[in-house]
């Protein structure tokens, strides 16, 4: 048990500094359809408010592998005007801890009679700290690595952008949720850390056929890069009935299969539910990934629900 936990808390570092030098450090959504506020600050919708809340257990049976919550809400002010809220909490293990609390702008610009352009800002704070006490490297010892005798307590600014090109049947944006690349560097008897957060972007798409007014097709894809790390693809196609359950199928490219359910718990709740199960070698080190939503959907104009007049996510 002692080797496992060794390994795995070993495993865990090595995630730490990879994220740090080189790969995707944005936390990751299955049912990004759901969440697009928080990676997108032009996302709107019609005469609609939305607030929500995403948990995300990743890896789970790894020790010391990333969690996430997130906290959404966004309203229009007017019909050209919507403002958003989102707030973001990421952990590995007990060790680094990042809270990005951000607020949104998106500014529509009706391009064709059923289509509209919004351009959205992205401004907030980004909070970053460890804990390198909790830190085990070895059977059980604390890390003894110099690298890792000081704490890192920094905020930094975050600016984001992004465009969002919609209609009831389809929409297209694309995104950088913060243009601000943060640097903390120290050199100390010698010894020299280097960490930075890299600039993420993202494309994502969606459409819907309508066979029936009871039965729904909505396929969609999300890509996501960022300098030093191979592009992220997901692609998913979810089928809806009767206006409340939902259920559908994705695939993470050299990365997951992916599964999701979720359903109306009263007129203008919904709840769900999504699953990973990893493909990549990775998988022998952990059970998959597990994904939890609640989202409030209100129309401001009538009593009923947005999404029930629209086949749209969102």
């Amino acid at each position: 048990m002692k080797n496992s936990t060794s390994k795995y808390s070993l495993f865990a570092v090595l995630v730490l500094l990879c994220t740090s030098m080189f790969a995707q450090q944005d936390p990751e959504y299955t049912q990004y359809m759901y969440n697009m506020s928080v990676i997108n600050p032009a996302y709107s919708s019609v005469n609609k408010a939305k607030i929500g809340g995403i948990y995300r257990a990743q890896w789970v049976g790894i020790d010391g592998a990333p969690t996430t919550a997130s906290f959404f809400a966004h309203l229009p002010m007017s019909d050209k005007v919507e403002l958003g809220l989102n707030i973001v909490h990421d952990e590995i293990g007990d060790v680094v801890q990042e809270t990005n609390l951000n607020a949104d702008f998106a500014y529509k610009l009706p391009i064709q009679e059923n289509a509209t352009l919004a351009l959205g800002l992205k401004a907030g704070a980004s909070f970053f700290s460890t804990d390198f006490s909790r830190l085990q490297l070895g059977s059980g010892g604390a890390a003894t690595d110099p690298s890792f005798d000081q704490n890192i307590n920094e905020t930094y600014p975050t600016i984001g952008i992004g465009a969002y090109y919609f209609s009831e049947k389809y929409y297209v944006g694309i995104s950088a949720p913060n243009l601000v690349a943060s640097y903390h560097l120290e050199d100390e008897n010698g010894i020299q850390r280097l960490g930075s957060e890299n600039t993420h972007y993202f494309l994502t798409g969606g459409y819907v056929f309508e066979p029936t007014s009871d039965f729904q097709i909505k396929p969609s894809f999300m890509a996501r890069w960022v300098n030093g790390a191979p592009v992220s693809i997901d692609v998913n196609a979810n089928v809806r009935f009767y206006q409340r359950f939902e259920a559908g199928i994705g695939y993470r490219i050299d990365d997951a299969v992916t599964g999701m359910l979720n359903f109306e718990v009263t007129p203008g709740v919904r709840v769900g539910y999504a699953y990973d199960y990893t493909t990549s070698n990775l998988g022998e080190y952990n059970n998959g990934s597990h994904e939890v939503m609640v989202l409030f959907d209100f129309d401001l104009l009538s009593k009923l629900p947005s999404y029930l007049k629209s086949p749209r996510f969102f």
